[in-house]
């Protein structure tokens, strides 16, 4: 079934249009705080169309992205009780911050770096550092260090494959699609 061709189609539509820097950084702000979808489905995208834009968009990715972290542990600093843990209450999310406190005092401030370079959900960490009124400097450091690596990483291994992998993803987007929903779908039934 044919469903993420189109849907390839549509987003590298949208990677090529005038607003595309400014969706990708509200997306990746977003996502630091609160949204599901990470920006690298945007950022790739947008590195494949333009190339020679590959670090310049890295950087807005990873600018965004420590700046809605912030955001984030502002919230969990000033706000968690009265707004962010009734929010996790009713989203099923309290098993996933009380994991995110544990890994903070078994691993400190690298918890934050770990998070933010890999698929892990950075929101919970910046949320659970400001709960945990972690020193703001270090959690500074390891969110940008953490995020810049991760998203430059991204933008120049799709710089690099050029339009060659541009081809290749699109006769492949299909298997890709199915194989990252069936990891989701695993990742999920391991964790839980």
């Amino acid at each position: 079934m044919k469903i993420f061709t189109p849907l390839y189609n549509w987003t590298m539509h949208w990677a090529e249009h005038k607003f595309a820097p400014a969706i990708l950084a509200i997306l990746t702000f977003a996502e630091s705080v609160f949204f599901p979808i990470p920006p690298d489905v945007l950022l790739a995208p947008m590195v494949l169309s333009k190339p020679e834009r590959a670090w310049r968009l890295a950087a807005l990715t990873t600018v965004s992205s420590v700046i809605g972290g912030v955001v984030g542990y502002l919230l969990g600093y000033l706000l968690f009780e009265p707004v962010i843990q009734p929010i996790l209450i009713d989203f099923n999310y309290m098993d996933k911050f009380n994991h995110a406190m544990d890994w903070f005092e078994e691993y400190g401030v690298w918890v934050v770096f770990i998070a933010g370079f890999s698929p892990i959900p950075y929101k919970v960490f910046t949320l659970s550092a400001g709960f945990l009124q972690m020193l703001f400097i270090p959690f500074l450091i390891a969110s940008t260090v953490g995020r810049g690596l991760r998203f430059f990483l991204v933008a120049g291994l799709i710089k690099a494959g050029g339009k060659p992998m541009e081809i290749k993803i699109r006769e492949s987007v299909d298997l890709i699609g199915w194989v990252i929903v069936f990891l989701i779908i695993a990742l999920y039934f391991i964790i839980n």
